[in-house]
């Protein structure tokens, strides 16, 4: 099947739906990503560290004083459009920080450095950027996002396009919420670069308490093609009860099974 470059938009609407068949396709690949283009001698790693950025902003009825009829548009294109509301003015302090990440880490690499980083980016988030006129900052992502020297510092994490807790959604509309992420993603930059995302993090970092609901939930991700999930560290635990002996070593390096410990894990944004 050819892969075609797809819009971001249809009518001023986000395009997250229609390509099923094109994101399947990409997200289906088994092959390694990055082991081919890291500059990391793995035989030789001994520690490594990398951040997971969470970036989110919601889509508001703010587009006009009528919410009946009001035009739905991001919470960072309210705050710009409303400057003297609450924290309004801090509104391109927000989109400088949504941005300025390709650009430390296409300085740190012009330095010699081997930085890493994770970023959850919502799909709420892409869009509303893209339609109040933002893409000035998806462009300073694309360096980091599409470029075979930069790539490899940056992985992109897949999540729910609206932002949605997996506790709080209906098990059938799960793959709808994650595919239409992927295509959202796949509209942005590229087919190719949807082909390299691999890990997934659940938004509020909340995992299902009901053990049919989970099954689902990671059976929905394995057929989205992701291959990890992003968890805190106190929601699992060994089968003995106990939390993570070594909070920085990988759980298999001592032969611990885990499990899921009980209770709703959230995290702040």
């Amino acid at each position: 099947m050819e892969l075609r470059p797809i819009p971001e938009m249809i009518d001023g609407f986000p395009n997250f739906c229609g390509a099923e068949a094109q994101v399947e396709q990409v997200t289906s690949a088994r092959h390694p990503v990055y082991l081919h283009e890291t500059d990391l001698r793995i035989d030789r790693l001994r520690a490594a560290f990398a951040i997971a950025l969470h970036m989110h902003q919601p889509l508001i009825p703010g587009g006009g004083p009528d919410l009946r009829t009001a035009e739905v548009i991001s919470n960072l294109d309210h705050m710009v459009r409303n400057p003297g509301i609450g924290d309004s003015h801090n509104a391109p302090v927000f989109a400088e920080c949504y941005a300025r990440i390709g650009d430390l880490i296409a300085e740190l690499v012009g330095a010699g450095r081997t930085p890493r980083v994770m970023l959850d980016y919502s799909g709420e988030l892409l869009y509303g950027l893209r339609k109040m006129g933002r893409g000035d900052v998806l462009d300073r992502l694309r360096g980091i996002t599409c470029d075979p020297h930069l790539r490899r510092y940056a992985e992109w994490l897949g999540t729910m396009w609206g932002h949605a807790v997996a506790s709080s959604t209906p098990p059938p509309d799960f793959v709808l919420h994650l595919r239409a992420w992927q295509q959202q993603f796949a509209a942005v930059f590229g087919w190719e670069a949807l082909g390299r995302v691999r890990g997934f993090s659940p938004p509020e970092m909340d995992l299902p308490n009901h053990p049919d609901v989970a099954f689902e939930y990671v059976k929905a991700l394995k057929e989205c093609g992701y291959r990890w999930l992003l968890v805190q560290e106190h929601s699992v635990e060994a089968l003995d009860g106990h939390g993570l002996r070594e909070r920085h070593l990988p759980p298999t390096a001592g032969g611990q099974e885990l499990v899921r410990r009980g209770g709703v894990n959230r995290r702040g944004n």
